[in-house]
């Protein structure tokens, strides 16, 4: 596809075709057993006021796992973005503000990758809606002030090169292409280490026009026999640069040669801090698939703490994780579709019509996304289980909307409360129980929390990581099943 840097464009798509591809499975009845669970309101709102004052220097540095023996085991370490990088937002109210805002922006940009995917399209395809030339600077208003916008990513520490250089790379499981920011900078943002230099490594390799690598691409172009690359996200940053293999090395864990990922020369947008992305996505270019990962897991901590936790893989799925089948698209293998059966509150299944989560002709189903903070659910679905919360949260004192929610609660003058439980059911009357913080979380420092889902006029469903806090999340690529383990950082 040939690289065009030059046109905006306007996309009115919608869907109407069936592309996936469904594991057998035996319909069977959902069983309930948690329904209520206490949220420490105290302990929510310490953590509004640390990580507005948390300093990075003060981050540990964390020791990987030993390497195991004639295994293909590889560990990193994983931290919310507050934890590395400053923030200097005035309250946590303005934090919120942003990381929503910057989520909103996330799920566009999911749902016009699913649009794209479905009609055997890419941007380069669509008709421009005015000849207007993007200047750099119509994409530097995000980060002219050099503070961290609150994105809600979270980053892992690898090392790139020979000799191998540490960088903090942002971990996302809804896109596939590897990159870093990449000297010389035609125009870079402001990120925690220093920029990786091509020439200071040995294994560096530019990648030729005709390789398989440059063929896979969605969006490339030659210059003087050497790939070059773009990838565009729907907040308006992007990456632009050469596509190169280096070598990958994971902490104590080992090292991986000869892996595709971009060498960005111009990077925009709102990746303050982190000197590029990993592609966990499902796609040929992903990290997983080029290193032949089996599985890969992740625990994402809270994002108001400074503590980290792991990020692995071809490790071995907990045992007591509660499992549900991974969903294939036959158009976008990038997302990960986890077959979702219904949801409970408070111990009693909302009702939902069976076929809202299922994956049909409208391009539907339910993804899991490590980059998306705040779950959204279908509108009719969102709504009922928004109102069947709301019916059992009767006795406590309700607040204002704020920003995209819009059921919130004063919990000013209490230091704990029980709630309805939420679970998520998958087949064979399994649940996976949230808990209390996950979809009840502060909008501010002075005690208003809301419960955090929203609705989507997509009919796609995304389980966001405010809802997969605390939890490892167990990808299991070789028997397409993903597990789910509490309490397992």
């Amino acid at each position: 596809m040939a690289l065009n840097l030059n046109r905006p464009f306007l996309l009115l798509i919608t869907l109407s075709l069936s592309l996936f591809h469904f594991p057998s499975t035996t319909s069977s009845r959902i069983s309930t057993s948690h329904t209520t669970t206490t949220l420490d309101i105290s302990s929510s709102l310490y953590q509004t006021h640390q990580v507005l004052t948390f300093n990075p220097d003060l981050l540990q540095p964390s020791k990987n796992q030993e390497p195991k023996p004639n295994t293909s085991f590889f560990s990193l370490h994983l931290h919310p973005r507050e934890s590395i990088h400053t923030t200097h937002h005035k309250d946590y109210k303005a934090l919120i503000l942003s990381r929503l805002a910057r989520d909103s922006a996330r799920v566009n940009s999911l749902n016009t990758k699913l649009q794209l995917a479905l009609y055997n399209l890419s941007k380069s395809d669509l008709h421009p809606t005015q000849q207007t030339t993007i200047r750099p600077e119509d994409f530097s208003t995000p980060i002219s002030s050099g503070s961290n916008q609150g994105s809600g990513e979270y980053f892992t520490r690898v090392g790139v090169g020979q000799p191998s250089k540490p960088f903090y790379m942002v971990l996302d499981t809804g896109s596939d292409v590897n990159w870093l920011q990449c000297k010389p900078c035609d125009d870079c943002y402001q990120q925690t280490d220093p920029v990786y230099d091509p020439n200071q490594s040995t294994s560096f390799y530019p990648l030729p026009c005709d390789s398989q690598q440059c063929q896979t691409l969605d969006t490339s172009a030659c210059r003087n026999s050497k790939c070059l690359y773009q990838v565009s996200y729907g907040d308006g940053s992007f990456t632009v640069g050469e596509f190169m293999t280096e070598t990958m090395t994971f902490g104590n864990s080992g090292s991986v040669n000869r892996v595709a990922i971009g060498c960005g020369h111009d990077n925009e947008g709102l990746f303050v801090g982190a000197a590029g992305l990993l592609g966990l996505g499902g796609g040929p270019l992903s990290l997983t698939k080029q290193i032949k990962a089996t599985s890969f897991s992740y625990c994402l901590v809270d994002r108001d703490s400074g503590k980290s936790s792991t990020l692995e893989f071809n490790s071995p799925r907990p045992g007591d994780s509660v499992t549900a089948p991974l969903l294939k698209n036959q158009k976008v293998d990038t997302f990960y579709y986890v077959e979702l059966q219904g949801i409970s509150v408070g111990g009693e299944v909302v009702s939902i019509p069976p076929e809202t989560f299922t994956a049909g002709n409208s391009g539907g189903g339910v993804i899991l996304d490590c980059g998306t903070a705040i779950t959204r659910l279908q509108t009719q679905a969102y709504n009922s289980v928004r109102d069947s919360f709301k019916k059992l949260t009767q006795n406590l004192r309700s607040a204002d909307g704020f920003a995209l929610f819009d059921t919130c609660y004063d919990f000013s003058s209490l230091s704990s409360v029980r709630v309805p439980t939420v679970s998520f059911h998958f087949n064979g009357g399994k649940s996976w129980a949230l808990p209390a913080k996950n979809y009840l979380i502060p909008v501010d420092s002075a005690g208003t929390f809301c419960f955090a889902f929203a609705p989507t006029r997509s009919s796609m469903a995304i389980i966001g990581n405010v809802q997969q806090q605390g939890t490892r999340v167990s990808f299991d690529l070789a028997n397409s099943l993903v597990g789910f383990s509490p309490n397992k950082c």
